[in-house]
């Protein structure tokens, strides 16, 4: 990964406002805050953001949107099986949030909820983001051999699971929920093997 002074202007703002938003959500984050953390002037911040804080927001949350599925990505392909994934998965984070003193939680998440209903292209940036993390829950169920109604319900309640479960152990400072949520993922999914399609309803 490319240092702070190794990356570009529009690259080291972008990662500074999406790390500064992760952290503290989109109304806290100011451009002069983001410039100056980002060593860059409020005139370059303009520059590539004509739009300002709410064009930069967007894209903010893209990156953090990239770097989790990124995340997802190598934590899959360390584990054939998905159940495996899950426990894994769920520790490296729980790993990751501890480290980073219970700051660094979903990256898309705290900016999300603060622009529903007033920022629309945030909150679409945001559903593009949890949906393609569900599409790569899919990929990794699909190539286990689970049928496409169940590898696609099953990655909705992934997700859900996983931003709840980091959203908890943020709160109580404690890697417990990210932990039980790997074991009961890994349960749903073993329950689930075989293909066995949805349920009928009533």
């Amino acid at each position: 990964m490319k240092t702070q002074h190794e990356l570009g202007t529009r690259e080291r703002i972008v990662r500074t406002t999406a790390q500064l938003m992760q952290r503290q959500g989109y109304e806290a984050t100011g451009l002069k805050q983001i410039s100056q953390e980002a060593r860059a002037t409020l005139g370059s911040v303009y520059h590539f953001f004509p739009g300002g804080k709410r064009e930069l927001a967007v894209e903010a949350v893209r990156h953090g949107a990239a770097e989790f599925a990124e995340f997802l990505r190598v934590a899959f392909e360390q584990e054939d099986d998905p159940a495996a994934a899950m426990i894994a998965c769920t520790r490296t984070l729980a790993k990751d949030l501890r480290e980073s003193g219970w700051l660094d939680g979903c990256p898309v998440t705290t900016t999300a909820l603060e622009s529903t209903g007033r920022a629309p292209e945030i909150q679409q940036a945001a559903e593009e983001a949890y949906e393609s993390w569900r599409a790569l829950v899919r990929e990794k169920l699909a190539r286990a051999g689970f049928a496409e109604d169940v590898a696609r319900e099953l990655a909705h309640t992934v997700i859900n699971l996983l931003e709840g479960a980091e959203l908890s152990a943020q709160v109580s400072q404690s890697e417990t929920p990210l932990e039980i949520a790997g074991r009961h993922l890994a349960v749903l999914i073993d329950s689930h093997r075989g293909g066995a399609t949805r349920p009928a309803s009533g």
